[in-house]
């Protein structure tokens, strides 16, 4: 762990702060009786939202018919869940620090929950867009805040382990997903996908009985700034997603964002504890980790969107198939993820990071130069099976370093930040292969997007490499 120096600006209250890491032992943790529960509580929830996004993708075309929508229209089904949860994810980890972490995830459940009944009865496509706004600002509250209470549910040395079984979580989530959406679909009609996260989301939420429930800081909620954050994050989704069909319009909305960034950190800046997590992006570590997450997760979408139109497009194959031959990146994930918890225990976590990122950068450039003729897609399997690898070894040393490199009372913050680090990846992910769709021929398109992707996954490697091994070694 690195002993990181905080300072503030001179007009705040608070003053130049060293944080020390705490002595290994158990005493940092819950007890094992009441630890079981919490966990539940916290991967079940995390479960939760992750299932619910994967079943509700595959399920668009079935809803746009009944609910008589267009399938451009369909898409803010996603996109209204997508832009709720990054505009809300600083504000909620913020609000988690100043109301409780428990408090407020245990309401994030709650209206996840009540939001997935709504979903489920909708009878109209605006009804059902609104639904998933809130079912998205449940999502954001959930998100951040239970990578923090994992930090107040296990004691120091098994952090690692415990952000691995969450990662195992998550990747089983979204390998199941569009299987399970496709089971309900097949004997039952959309509204059940919703619906079944009623007892689900009930049974977390007696689990949250269990939660830690950690000192509240005193810190105060800025409304104008909560409002500049929410403006700047839906400018730059809605600004990238526009950029190439409407250049006018998404240029503007995308200069709005920057100007909402300014302003944002100018107010923030003064501050002990800024919305935007300013006073833990100056701790090399926790920087170096932030920008190497967003690489990885710039070159997991890319890959994702290109590796569809390729396997069906390119080399013939269905949907279904390519759905199968896709399957192989989660679940080598949930395979690599306990594994990179127990060597980041004894490995400096930013040897792992490096290894895991050069490993997905081998697994999407072999898909994008590999010559594939036919109806082969064997090969496919492999390589995005090699990518999974290197992601899960990736991603478990670099959220376990973000965590560890913020002082405890600022873990929401740093959960915060990584759920933004992770969704700003994945829209500049779309971002560029919506550039690649629109500069060349799709056939071209796909093999160049895999080819970014896998620069973007390097770059994370070699971003890794930039913290010191020496003290990247988890505790």
């Amino acid at each position: 762990m690195l002993s990181s120096t905080f300072r503030t600006n001179p007009s705040s209250s608070a003053i130049a702060r060293t944080v020390e890491p705490p002595a290994v032992n158990d005493a940092d943790g819950l007890p094992l009786p009441r630890r079981f529960a919490a966990v539940a509580a916290i991967l079940g929830a995390g479960v939760l939202v992750v299932l619910d996004g994967a079943i509700a993708n595959i399920a668009l075309p079935n809803i746009a018919q009944q609910l008589q929508a267009t399938p451009a229209d369909a898409v803010w089904i996603i996109t209204a869940y997508q832009l709720a949860v990054v505009m809300f994810l600083l504000p909620a980890s913020a609000i988690g620090e100043r109301f409780g972490y428990r408090r407020v995830f245990a309401g994030g459940v709650a209206l996840f929950t009540a939001a997935s009944v709504l979903c489920a009865v909708a009878p109209s496509l605006p009804w059902l867009v609104a639904a998933r706004c809130l079912q998205g600002l449940g999502s954001a509250a959930v998100m951040p805040l239970g990578l923090a209470l994992l930090r107040f549910t296990y004691p120091r040395r098994l952090l690692a382990r415990s952000i691995g079984w969450n990662a195992l979580a998550v990747a089983a989530a979204s390998a199941a997903g569009p299987t399970l959406g496709a089971f309900i679909l097949s004997a039952a009609s959309w509204p059940w996908l919703f619906a079944v996260n009623l007892p689900i989301g009930l049974l977390v939420l007696a689990a949250c009985a269990g939660l830690p429930n950690p000192p509240r800081s005193e810190r105060s909620i800025d409304v104008w700034s909560i409002a500049l954050n929410a403006v700047m994050f839906a400018s730059f989704v809605l600004g990238s997603d526009r950029l190439m069909t409407q250049p006018l319009h998404g240029g503007a909305l995308l200069v709005l964002s920057v100007v909402c960034m300014v302003l944002l950190v100018r107010r923030e800046m003064p501050k002990a504890a800024p919305l935007i997590p300013l006073d833990l992006l100056r701790v090399h570590s926790f920087r170096v980790s932030v920008v190497a997450s967003v690489c990885c997760f710039t070159g997991q979408m890319a890959a994702l969107v290109a590796l569809p139109f390729y396997i069906q497009h390119e080399l013939g194959q269905s949907a279904v198939t390519a759905g199968l031959l896709m399957t192989p990146w989660p679940l080598a994930v949930m395979l690599a993820a306990p594994l990179s918890a127990r060597l980041a225990q004894r490995v400096p976590s930013a040897w792992l990071c490096a290894a895991g990122g050069a490993c997905f950068a081998s697994g999407l450039a072999l898909c994008a130069l590999w010559p594939l003729h036919g109806n082969t897609g064997l090969p496919i399997a492999i390589f995005t099976s090699l990518a999974g690898l290197g992601f899960g070894f990736f991603q478990t040393p670099n959220n376990q370093n973000m965590l560890l490199s913020a002082p405890k009372e600022r873990s929401g913050a740093a959960g915060g930040a990584q759920g933004t680090a992770r969704l700003t990846g994945l829209t500049l992910g779309s971002l560029l292969m919506s550039l690649m769709f629109g500069l060349m021929p799709s056939h071209s398109a796909v093999h160049w997007g895999l080819a970014v992707g896998a620069l973007a996954a390097l770059a994370g490697s070699v971003v890794s490499l930039l913290r010191s091994p020496a003290k990247g070694r988890a505790a």
